[in-house]
């Protein structure tokens, strides 16, 4: 499985354009093949940084995301919002069990 998160700084006055852009989408994104789950966070301190965190069942499967035309789409109409440069990362859970 691979968690994943994506953190993303959007212009202020651009928060609720991307919102509303997420919402349309997110189901299409759950729904792709090898998505379990995504879910969108917003940061408490700065309500103009979003975080998503999805889970994939492998690498194969965010690559076949990335490439896709969904990803495009949303991605195309999501970056023109952003007041920095994304940041994405591939994360694993420490287990001390």
């Amino acid at each position: 499985m691979i968690k994943r998160i994506v953190k993303m700084s959007f212009k202020p006055e651009k928060v609720e354009e991307f919102k509303a852009i997420f919402k349309a989408n997110w189901k299409f994104i759950k729904g792709f093949e090898g998505c379990s789950h995504v879910e969108l966070l917003q940061d408490e301190n700065n309500p103009s940084v979003f975080f998503t965190y999805s889970l994939w069942k492998d690498q194969e499967s965010v690559d076949n995301y990335r490439n896709s035309e969904l990803f495009e789409r949303v991605w195309g109409s999501t970056k023109v919002l952003f007041n920095d440069k994304p940041e994405a990362w591939s994360v694993r859970e420490i287990n001390f069990d």
